[in-house]
């Protein structure tokens, strides 16, 4: 792809640097075995779960999943983005970064925007202590309660009446006004072909990313001009629907954050942040997105939404529980506050303090507990009606969330509240996979059995002919492990010798297959099919878009749990373990033919049907 760094260069330069080098200066890292350990940076601990190896230059959290490499740990930990990682790693390495000239052109664009725009919050904030008319906008602010440090802080700023101001202060050059232009800052009027300043007699609100570069802005007009709120538009360097104002704050301010509160406003923010609730952040005049939420708690696990008790206030809330149940994953949070009549976050903390307000936060409803209060108002839950109007409702927003026990949870208490059972809820909507496929599924640990058949060898299909199933959650107090199944088995020995992939055959059906790891078998089949020389540092590269692909490769890569089994003779494993995968392809191909009349099978289905028979008795 044009403008993407050599894969040669990334795999060169992970080659050169030590992970642990890496690592250990930002976490307290012990020799433990022929890896180091500690306490994970990604979430809170009181015990080691952090696992970095030196041998396979990855790290590895069994407590939280997270892991990864080098370029990977940086993008993390400094919140910089890919290309930014890897510059940093070059930068220690002592290499330079190769780019092609498209790819240098827009860097260059990019970083005379941030620059042009940091010029522009310059200007703002000297205008707010300057100005001739300043006190129009130092009276607003104090009329607000906010103190001179803190708009400080949050570099508010002050943009004077008039069509030309910044214009003439920061767009000196044609160039420089180009830049303003591209950047949102000027509007041009096409009929005369002039420019003139998007922002005028407005309080100003500078919007920062990750690394507290000015990308936006917002501002609140003075006077009685509309809109109240204004926004700069979307530009190259700044996308509504991912940004959000005060998160760059709130790391800065916050030590080790752990709730995210999203509200409505600037001002919100600056309050909350003032009274010492300094977590807050709010969407810039969109709803929360998926984007939003996804970047959020990759920083949390507990995300609050704070609305006005009214009905538009309910509406918003509605909007964010439909956004939150596709996105939101075991580990993760999120829960719904109400503000009193009349009350916003503004003027809540200022009559309640900060530990009025946090009262509040604790006490917001989960999701869970929302979800079924918004769905089950205006419906009889006494009466049957009721509860299959609530069900019709409810139902299809499950179907969208993730796998996983939350999920599982809020079906059964929609079986309780119906008096459904799961197998009469799944006859009208699939909600989880049917009790054959539950049994394949399940089937996900073998320990020693690893070498075992799961199968018997006459495996003429009945329900649930699978060995006994052994539980594989791990207490309480211990950190989660990786869960082995015979295909999360043989993408671990993929991972560790790819040149194994040629022995397996056939695997477009994996799919079909429902047991753990199966799809990931199959997409890292097709990844090693199509790449055959590839690596682990690659392969992350590659799927870093695909969190959950990635989440489980490392899983699987397993930096201690998997050296017993590798001592042995990979491809000889690798051959019994496909084998063995392989019957199990057999097994469901068989039922599925089984399942249908004879009298509607074609001539190669009946064919290959009698050959799995055969294979059957053999």
């Amino acid at each position: 792809m044009a403008g993407r760094i050599p894969q040669g260069f990334i795999d060169d330069l992970l080659a050169r640097v030590n992970i642990v080098d890496i690592i250990d200066g930002r976490v307290k890292l012990k020799k433990a075995g022929k890896n180091y350990s500690g306490l994970c940076p990604f979430h809170q601990e009181k015990s080691p779960s952090f696992s970095v190896s030196p041998d396979k230059q990855f790290y590895y959290c069994f407590g939280c999943g997270a892991g990864g490499n080098a370029i990977g740990f940086l993008m993390e930990y400094e919140r910089l983005e890919f290309p930014q990682a890897i510059e940093e790693v070059a930068k220690i390495v002592g290499v330079d970064v190769p780019r092609d000239e498209a790819q240098e052109q827009r860097r260059s664009e990019h970083k005379a925007q941030y620059h042009i725009l940091d010029e522009a919050s310059a200007y703002y904030q000297r205008q707010l202590k300057e100005h001739p008319s300043r006190d129009l906008a130092v009276n607003y602010l104090k009329s607000r309660g906010l103190t001179g440090k803190v708009a400080s802080f949050f570099c508010i700023g002050f943009a004077p009446s008039g069509w030309d101001n910044l214009i003439n202060a920061v767009g000196g050059t044609s160039e420089k006004a180009n830049l303003l232009e591209l950047s949102g800052m000027l509007i041009r009027h096409e009929e005369k072909d002039s420019l003139y300043d998007r922002f005028r007699n407005r309080i100003m609100f500078p919007i920062r990313d990750a690394r507290g570069r000015t990308i936006a802005f917002g501002g609140r007009v003075l006077g009685d001009d509309k809109p109240k709120y204004l926004n700069s538009p979307e530009t190259d360097t700044f996308h509504k629907g991912r940004e959000l104002y005060g998160l760059y704050e709130a790391r800065k301010l916050t030590q080790k954050l752990e709730r995210i509160v999203i509200v409505e406003g600037y001002m919100d923010v600056i309050s909350l942040a003032q009274f010492g609730v300094t977590y807050a952040v709010a969407t810039l005049g969109t709803a929360t997105s998926q984007q939003h939420l996804e970047r959020l708690f990759k920083t949390v696990s507990e995300v609050v939404f704070c609305f006005d008790g009214d009905k538009a206030g309910r509406k918003a809330a509605e909007r964010a529980l439909e956004t939150t149940l596709t996105s939101i994953k075991d580990g993760q949070e999120a829960r719904f506050l109400f503000l009193p009549e009349g009350e916003d976050p503004d003027t809540l903390i200022r009559a309640e303090g900060k530990d009025g307000f946090e009262k509040r936060l604790n006490e917001a409803l989960p999701l869970s507990e929302f979800f079924f209060k918004s769905h089950s108002q205006g419906s009889d839950m006494t009466s049957i009606d009721g509860r299959a109007r609530f069900s019709s409702e409810a139902l299809p927003m499950l179907q969208q969330m993730q796998p996983g026990l939350l999920k599982q949870m809020m079906i059964d208490k929609i079986c309780e509240i119906t008096g459904l059972t799961l197998e009469q809820i799944n006859s009208t909507i699939q909600l989880v996979p049917t009790s054959a496929s539950n049994s394949a599924h399940n089937d996900s640990s073998y320990d020693n059995s690893y070498y075992e058949d799961a199968t018997p060898n006459n495996f003429t299909p009945r329900d649930n002919n699978y060995p006994e199933r052994r539980s594989t959650k791990p207490s309480p107090k211990e950190p989660s492990r990786p869960t082995n199944s015979l295909c999360g088995h043989l993408v671990s020995l993929l991972l560790h010798h790819p040149e194994l992939a040629p022995l397996a055959t056939e695997y477009d059906s994996l799919s079909d297959l429902h047991e753990p790891h199966s799809e990931l078998l199959q997409a890292f089949l097709q990844y090693l099919h199509t790449h055959p020389n590839t690596s682990l540092h690659t392969l992350l590269i590659d799927w870093r878009d695909d969190e959950d692909l990635s989440k489980h490769l490392l899983q699987l890569s397993g930096i201690s749990h998997l050296d017993p089994i590798l001592n042995g003779n990979p491809k000889q494993l690798f051959s019994d373990a496909w084998k063995r995968l392989t019957r199990r392809l057999q097994v469901n191909e068989l039922q599925k033919l089984q399942k249908k009349p004879l009298a509607t099978l074609s001539q190669p289905e009946k064919q290959r049907l009698s050959e799995l028979l055969t294979l059957s008795r053999q």
